[in-house]
């Protein structure tokens, strides 16, 4: 499956950072019950392949993938804990040659870099780090030369300007972790995720009514 069908029409994609993997079931079911099946379980922790693996065999529902995949030899190590698709900071030859494990979404935040990815045979690439690369603006310049790819930007990216990120034609969906803070997680208040992953996974019929 592409990662165009598996990531569908959702329009945020929540950013995890895991560090206790008995959590990772109830949140991706809050998650998932508020409409945001697509998971990206940051490489970040020790916890983090476990958390997939728990996801993948408890929360059928739910598409785990891995993100702040740096190395090769990732690749690999997530299919096996049964992540879905996975997401890079960045684009490197490398990678691009072990991709072929999972639906990957390269990185990218110079035009140069779109370049490269785009001539590796990428069209969905994820724009980061957003806000401090120039966000909406440099997307809507990125748009006159490369008008077949879209992205996914993530970084600095809230409740507040996800709309206006939204509303590009060239912007599939964004990344963020505001769906899940880290006070929430902390307490396990899987309550309060449950409503902002409802309330994000509204943006884009919003945008289109």
């Amino acid at each position: 499956m592409s990662l165009t069908d598996l990531l569908g029409d959702v329009p945020v994609i929540p950013v995890l950072t895991i560090a206790d993997p008995g959590i990772a079931v109830p949140l991706a079911e809050a998650l998932v019950r508020g409409g945001l099946p697509v998971l990206e379980i940051t490489m970040r922790t020790p916890a983090a392949l476990d958390a997939v693996h728990r996801i993948a065999k408890a929360v059928p529902a739910a598409i785990p993938g891995v993100g702040t995949l740096t190395a090769a030899a990732e690749f690999a190590a997530a299919r096996d804990a049964g992540a879905r698709f996975a997401v890079s900071p960045g684009f490197t030859p490398a990678l691009a040659d072990a991709a072929d494990a999972l639906p990957w979404l390269p990185g990218i935040a110079t035009a140069s870099e779109a370049m490269a990815a785009r001539q590796a045979g990428y069209r969905l690439l994820k724009f980061f780090p957003a806000e401090a690369m120039g966000g909406i603006a440099v997307l809507q310049a990125l748009a006159g030369p490369f008008p077949d790819l879209g992205f996914c930007p993530t970084g600095g990216i809230g409740p507040g300007n996800a709309p206006a990120y939204l509303a590009l034609d060239n912007v599939a969906c964004v990344g963020g972790s505001w769906p899940a803070p880290a006070a929430a997680l902390a307490a396990g208040d899987w309550a309060r995720v449950e409503s902002l992953a409802t309330d994000a996974s509204g943006l884009r019929r919003r945008l289109a009514e």
